[in-house]
């Protein structure tokens, strides 16, 4: 009876702590959130692949997201689908405007928006300045570019942890996010669509952070 309860009681422990340290302490319970909690932990700085677009020259995407000093919120679709990318593009649309109103009132926030394909076989140059215009995107704070090469595209997903599956009839399953890289182009935070007015504010907070001088500190 003793043996049986000491057993038991060691089995509870170590499934304990197995979860403890599969669930970060218990702050996550899917590889997602997982994922989330070590960007958030471990920003992951965007590797230099090439990417080119309408208003955008051939440059790396790192230099991209370092380009004026700003904060991008990102989003990856592709213009055939016609589900969740549908709710990304009215998403950002949605940033935009709230971009624009900042911008309005004088009070620029520093904050552009960047949509990345993921198709770029069909998604060339003229098909991604067609589906912008469609969109009512202003490159001024909406641009759009594909990853030409596949090498390089499937790097790009690998590191930032975007899936991407074709189901087999041209279109592609795949999950959706707006991932927040700060002004050194790293991937900072990871957030659910529905969490787009945290995302803003979250990115607005980072450009202010970026255009505040530090006070260097005198000896008390």
């Amino acid at each position: 009876m003793l043996r049986t309860a000491a057993l038991s009681l060691l089995l509870l422990l170590g499934g304990w702590g197995a979860a403890s340290w599969l669930t970060y302490d218990f702050q996550v319970w899917t590889d997602e959130g997982a994922r989330r909690l070590e960007v958030a932990l471990r920003p992951v700085p965007a590797p230099a692949v090439a990417v080119e677009g309408p208003d955008t020259p051939a440059l790396a995407l790192s230099a991209l997201l370092r380009q004026d000093g700003g904060v991008t919120i990102v989003d990856f679709i592709y213009t055939h689908c016609q589900t969740v990318c549908l709710t990304l593009g009215g998403s950002f649309q949605q940033l935009q405007a709230a971009l624009q109103a900042d911008a309005a009132t004088g009070q620029a926030s520093g904050v552009r928006l960047l949509s990345i394909s993921f198709d770029a076989a069909r998604d060339d140059v003229p098909a991604l300045r067609a589906y912008a215009a469609r969109l009512g995107a202003d490159p001024a704070l909406w641009r759009f570019v594909r990853v030409p090469a596949p090498a390089q595209q499937q790097a790009l997903l690998l590191r930032l942890g975007v899936v991407v599956v074709p189901d087999g009839r041209g279109d592609y399953e795949h999950n959706a996010a707006l991932l927040v890289f700060d002004r050194d182009g790293r991937l900072v935070r990871v957030f659910d669509l529905a969490e787009q007015q945290l995302a803003l504010d979250y990115a607005r907070h980072l450009a202010r952070q970026a255009r505040t001088p530090v006070v260097a500190q005198g000896p008390s």
